[in-house]
């Protein structure tokens, strides 16, 4: 018998075939889209997904059986590798010189083979599910041949041996650069270049402004909506806030995301997705609260997926949160040329992607 995981939210009802999203954004759910034999190929967290030129859906997992997994849009298993990546976290493809490659981001978590079958969250416990060590960077090819890495920055004099790097995402800008969120570790931003040499690093926790602080920072991408304003966006998830920098650091300004333990942007067209963690209720993050945020041209919040719907009150964001019946975790999506999403969740009893549907738009 095939054993597969049907991903339920906290209402515990499989919410396949769902209608989500207001307005233009409304899609249908399909919740059985990346089933697979849990036997063969399993997943812990479905944590990164991007699409490759061949509109092939690439994730990747921190499983210690696999952690890349390669799907076709309908949701047909095209191949399945890696084991060297025990924390992966995140990835991009980015095309360069006409070929594909894979930056992989490994945040430093590895499965306890000591774990007490309990502890999930006390992380300074030997007995924990998961425990820490330091994260990398790998480039790759598309089939999983290793171009170089990017390890611990003390090892080039820019962090201190006592400085925790626990990398979370990447972005890679039109000429080249990497900018690397270090969102589990010391929450600061690093850019390299596309040898992967260190240029200059910013945020941390401690600035004398501290609106340029990043904490839990979580996802980044390149905001190139307007061709002559390229500049980056950032989560500073656990300040439910997205943050905007210069390509050179500098400090332009934030979104409020009103209550929404938010990642990275995902840019199409003029809109953009990013993924929800958690909502805020009761002064915390909620268990099994995650939804998605659509935000316009302006970074207004126009839909929400699984989650409430936006208002806004004298130009105010209000609080937004799960609707509770679609989610648990999102954590990373990617977006099809057809304006379908498909979304991977973290600590979602081990289950695969969801597609969502485009129907209206």
């Amino acid at each position: 018998m095939i054993k597969q995981n049907i991903p339920l939210p906290k209402s515990n009802i499989d919410p396949h075939g769902l209608i989500v999203g207001q307005g233009d954004f409304q899609y249908r759910v399909n919740s059985h889209w990346g089933l697979l034999d849990a036997q063969k190929t399993p997943v812990e967290n479905c944590h990164g997904l991007a699409m490759d030129s061949q509109g092939r859906i690439v994730m990747v997992t921190d499983h210690p059986r696999n952690n890349v997994i390669v799907y076709n849009k309908d949701g047909k298993l095209l191949d399945a590798w890696g084991t060297q990546f025990p924390g992966a976290h995140a990835l991009r493809i980015v095309n360069e010189n006409g070929e594909d490659v894979i930056y992989l981001v490994d945040s430093g978590w590895v499965l306890n083979r000591n774990w007490d079958g309990k502890s999930t969250d006390d992380w300074a416990s030997p007995y924990n599910k998961v425990i820490a060590q330091s994260g990398f960077i790998a480039k790759l090819t598309l089939d999983g041949r290793l171009i170089y890495t990017i390890g611990h920055p003390q090892t080039i004099g820019v962090y201190r041996p006592d400085q925790p790097f626990r990398p979370t995402d990447i972005a890679v800008a039109p000429n080249g650069d990497l900018y690397i969120t270090d969102g589990y570790g010391s929450d600061y931003l690093l850019q390299y270049d596309a040898n992967g040499c260190y240029i200059r690093h910013w945020g941390g926790g401690d600035n004398a402004n501290p609106a340029h602080n990043l904490k839990n920072t979580h996802g980044i991408e390149v905001d190139l909506r307007n061709p002559q304003d390229p500049h980056l966006m950032v989560s500073s998830r656990a300040e439910r806030a997205l943050k905007l920098f210069e390509l050179n650091g500098d400090y332009r300004g934030a979104i409020d995301a009103a209550g929404a333990y938010i990642g990275g942007p995902v840019f199409s067209g003029d809109h953009f997705f990013a993924p929800v963690c958690w909502s805020h209720i009761d002064g915390k993050n909620a268990d099994d609260s995650g939804f998605i945020s659509v935000f316009d041209r302006d970074n207004r919040v126009v839909a929400n997926l699984g989650g409430t719907q936006p208002e806004y009150i004298n130009g105010v964001l209000q609080p937004m949160r799960s609707t509770w019946d679609v989610f648990n975790h999102c954590h990373a999506l990617c977006v099809d040329e057809d304006e379908n999403l498909y979304v991977g969740q973290w600590r979602a009893n081990q289950t695969y992607p969801f597609k969502l549907e485009r129907v209206s738009g």
